[in-house]
């Protein structure tokens, strides 16, 4: 079994973290944007404009995300093997961890609408499982010596 690669951890989680924010963007600017807006008003807060600081945030974090879904499938690889199929199940245990189970408990909350948090909730699991196999595609381990 071979060390975990950081540099490919790195590597590969900052492809993951773009496949994130690119799909997240897309998916906030096609249907989100305004199903969470409708929220936000229901609630008596409506949503405010973008900020400078709020776009940079939402990048650094859209990147350590990555770099994080790609550790869990380093993690999980010496035990499930290399490959898809691996980085599918770290997609999947990612996202359930990101979104499933926040989703879950605000739906408890009644606060927001079941379709909202449905849709938002399909929408990252295409966000993890996407951005997790692009990253494990870049990633290797080091070969023990």
């Amino acid at each position: 079994m071979g060390k975990t690669n950081w540099s490919r951890v790195f590597l590969g989680g900052l492809l993951a973290g773009v496949v994130f924010f690119i799909l997240g963007w897309a998916a906030y600017a096609v249907y989100l944007a305004r199903l969470w807006g409708s929220a936000l008003e229901a609630l008596g807060r409506p949503p405010s404009a973008m900020t400078f600081g709020a776009y940079v945030s939402t990048i650094v974090s859209a990147l350590v995300l990555g770099i994080l879904a790609v550790w869990l499938y380093s993690a999980i690889r010496p035990r499930y093997g290399a490959g898809a199929r691996t980085a599918v199940c770290a997609g999947l245990a990612f996202w359930a961890l990101l979104s499933l189970f926040p989703s879950l408990s605000l739906a408890s909350m009644g606060l927001f609408s079941a379709n909202l948090l449905v849709i938002d909730c399909l929408s990252s699991l295409v966000m993890c499982i996407v951005g997790t196999l692009a990253g494990a595609w870049i990633y290797k381990e080091e070969q023990s010596r």
